[in-house]
């Protein structure tokens, strides 16, 4: 867990309403969520059984159509 330390507004209650967050916290936040999101990725392509390339043959296929070859 990424330690963050936000600040809460309230209304006239004292009921949170909204949390405000440092750009710091902010962006190591959103860094998280997005390795989360390739974590879960990259567990649902295992999953699928579909065969497979190496990525170094991936990146030249790429490059190759890339260069119109």
């Amino acid at each position: 867990m990424l330690p963050v330390n936000p600040q809460y507004i309230t209304d006239h209650q004292g009921k949170k309403i909204s949390v405000v967050l440092s750009i710091k916290d902010w962006e190591a936040l959103l860094e998280e969520i997005e390795e989360i999101k390739d974590v879960k990725l990259y567990d649902e392509a295992k999953k699928s059984n579909e065969p497979s390339i190496p990525i170094d043959d991936a990146f030249k296929m790429i490059e190759a159509k890339r260069k119109g070859k």
